[in-house]
């Protein structure tokens, strides 16, 4: 049940995204901040790539703010407000069907890459003691830096797409004309 709630509680909460939603009952708000929040942790931890931290950090503090803003709402607009999702992914599933069949191959590749690269950072932690310190190093580095080359390939790769596609588009809207 929602309440609207102030105070030092409230500015507690607020300090980990969703938590300040979920107290005064947006539960899927905050459930959506929250999820988040700790998927981006996750992916930054394990793709070794830190620029996601900063997406994190905007989304702390559009969960601080947005908790704050709840708080201080006009009883009459706080009570219409309804508990959505964030993300909306009943409407993100539909919109990216036709997406994902398009790129399935793409999508398959790269979650296999993900995979090998999990299994070969597990494999060389268990054979760590086994192998000459320099050769552990090398194959180390290989792995710390294949993930963040992986993801810098894709975004190149779409960068890509997306500009073929644009001048595809001008050059049709020029054959109309």
């Amino acid at each position: 049940m929602k309440q609207k709630k102030g105070g030092f509680l409230t500015f507690c909460f607020s300090m980990i995204p969703g938590a300040a939603e979920m107290y005064m009952g947006f539960f899927k708000m905050g459930l959506s901040l929250m999820g988040l929040e700790i998927v981006i942790i996750m992916l930054s931890s394990m793709l070794n790539f830190d620029i996601l931290n900063m997406i994190g950090v905007l989304v702390w503090f559009y969960s601080f703010f947005h908790a704050h803003n709840l708080a201080g709402m006009p009883d009459e607009d706080f009570a219409k407000l309804e508990d959505e999702y964030l993300l909306h992914l009943d409407q993100l599933k539909e919109s990216t069907a036709p997406m994902i069949k398009d790129y399935q191959k793409v999508i398959a590749v790269v979650l296999i890459l993900v995979g090998i690269g999990m299994v070969g950072r597990a494999a060389l932690s268990a054979v760590y003691s086994f192998l000459p310190e320099q050769i552990y190093h090398v194959i180390r580095e290989f792995m710390y830096y294949t993930p963040q080359a992986v993801v810098g390939i894709g975004i190149i790769a779409l960068g890509v797409m997306m500009i073929r596609g644009k001048k595809k588009e001008l050059e049709e809207h020029e054959n109309e004309q």
